[in-house]
Parts: C-alpha cells; structure tokens; sequence
C-alpha cells in the first residue's frame, strides 16, 4: 500500500463549510428531504449532466439534453448527442462502481467516452497539455508517470481517514493535475467526486453541483489554477466544498415536495408581517441560500400567491389571499 500524502491544510473556512454542508444534512433527516421524488431526482441528473458536459463546450441546451434522454429527435452534432447518452449511462451506473478501484475508473471513462476518443477506459500514452485560450496553464506529468501516480491516489483514497467531503475535493484536484486521459479528464473529475460523495451520502448523488460549477465557471479554473501555483488543494477544496453547500442550499427549499410547500409557505408568512424583506434576510431567515429563496419567489409568483409593488429597490411584496 502506497504511503502517498496529497498535500493541502485545513482551513478554518474548510472545517466551517464541512460543518455547515453536515448541518444541512442534519436538516434534511429531520424534514423527511432525504427521499427525493424519482421526478426531481432525474430533474437534477439531467441538469448535471447538461452543466458537467456544457463545461466542456458541448452547445446543447437543457431543453435538448432533456429531449435527447426522452429518445426525441434534435437538432444537434451527433458527438453533442453522443455525449449526452454516455454521460447518463455513466451516471445510472454510479452504485456499481467502488471509487479506490482502478477497474472501476476506467470502465466508468470507458462509458462515459465510448465513441469519442480512440481508446476509452485507458490511460493516456502522451503528453498533455491544458490550454485557456492559447495560453498553456497546466503541463499534465508524463504518460509514463500516470499508471503509478493513479495507483498512488487511488490507495490513499481507499485508506484515508480524511473526512468524505474533502477527500473527494482532493481527489477531484488530484486527478485533473494528473490528468490520466487523453480526453474526458474534467467531466471525469466531476463524476468521480459525486460517487465518493454518493457511497458516505446516497442523496447527494442527485446534487446539481455540476450547474454552480458551470456558473462559475471562470472561478473553478482559478481555484484550480491557484492549488496549482501554491502546490496543495487547499483552494480547490474551500471552492469546490462552497459550491456544494451553495448546491445543498437550493436543494433543501425544493428537496422534496413536502419541504418545498413548507418553505413557500414561510416565506409567505414571513413577507406578510415584513413585505420589504429582501431575499438575503429572508434567506438568514430559513437558513438558505438568497438564490434559493429567489426561485421560491419566482415559483410563488407563477403560481399567483405573491405580487410585487413597486421597483426592485424601494417596492414591496403582496401575499395574494
């Protein structure tokens, strides 16, 4: 077994979000969240894989990836497409797989790049090279240091002690530094994190944590980029660990059917007593996030229970009786 250390520091920003995205889970055991409806779990996988495949440049909307996976015809290049139908074999195939198995990697890049690249589920054989624009950002190690780099990293993530959330963020940067494929290496990345979440969390298999990372996107590359040049995860971990408690956040008011009424529900009771209240107190208010609150308002205003009076700045909300 390797004795093989990745190195980063725990923060008191990391150990803050550990505890916070705990809280939440705590929440959610006691609100029943924990059961998402088979609805909004495939909502949430096709919003994923739509964000995690969108990172990597394919045009596709949510409105096609959606039709695609509905076996409807559209309008798109048959790589977007084929891409598209890979990634969610790859993400329905997520309870199959152990992640500290190197079979189990590489049949998960096997089926998430089949038809894509020439040797899917095999491990790149040349240099590599990441590029923003034409600037080289990162010069991935040498093909022959990929097999024993991996070996290392996937025995230490068998073995750690380390806390499930930020060994996954290690795992995560580690794994894109090394850079093992030819190609797939970020969606990659990506999907693996999820299934080490996934076997300490099953819940959180259906996080959309890809659409944040894909919002910010720019950041991401920067949290990347800084672990880079301070060579240790550390930023990439308090990045990545903040996207999944932004992620958790939204999930906890639209979880679960029951949870999702509950909080529309609050937010009406509390904009009755307080109709200037704007989403950031009411979301300290709830205990989520301001963008969580938002959608919750936009689905309360469709739904014809909440009227805003006046402008953005200086108005009011009515509760509709």
């Amino acid at each position: 077994m390797s004795s093989y250390q990745p190195p980063y520091q725990l923060t008191p920003r990391i150990l803050q979000l550990v505890a916070s995205i705990c809280e939440l889970l705590g929440r959610w055991s006691v609100v029943g969240a924990a059961s998402l409806s088979p609805h909004l779990r495939r909502d949430n996988r096709i919003r994923t894989i739509h964000a995690s495949l969108a990172i990597e440049h394919n045009t596709l909307s949510l409105e096609q990836v959606t039709a695609v996976l509905a076996g409807k015809r559209v309008l798109g290049l048959p790589r977007e497409i084929q891409e598209v139908h890979n990634a969610f074999a790859a993400y329905e195939q997520l309870e199959q797989w152990h992640p500290g198995r190197v079979v189990d990697l590489l049949a998960a890049h096997k089926t998430l790049m089949t038809a894509l690249v020439n040797n899917p589920g095999c491990y790149r054989q040349g240099g590599v090279g990441i590029y923003r624009g034409e600037a080289l950002v990162h010069m991935a190690p040498p093909a022959d240091r990929v097999s024993p780099l991996m070996a290392d990293l996937l025995d230490w993530l068998d073995s750690t002690d380390a806390h499930p959330l930020i060994a996954s963020c290690v795992f995560h940067y580690e794994f894109e530094f090394i850079h093992p494929f030819d190609d797939g290496n970020g969606r990659m990345g990506r999907l693996w994190q999820t299934l080490i979440l996934s076997q300490w969390q099953p819940l959180l298999a259906y996080l959309p944590v890809e659409s944040l990372v894909h919002a910010r996107q720019t950041a991401y590359y920067q949290a990347l980029s800084e672990s880079d040049r301070l060579a240790e995860a550390t930023p990439f971990i308090e990045f990545m660990l903040q996207v999944l408690l932004d992620a958790m956040a939204e999930t906890q008011v639209t979880g679960s059917e029951k949870g999702s009424e509950e909080s529309s529900e609050k937010i009406l009771a509390l904009l009755r007593a307080e109709p200037r209240l704007p989403a950031r107190l009411l979301g300290e208010r709830l205990g989520t996030s301001p963008r969580a609150v938002e959608k919750q308002i936009a689905k309360l205003r469709k739904q014809g229970r909440l009227r805003r009076i006046g402008p953005a700045k200086g108005g009011h909300w009515e509760v509709i009786q």
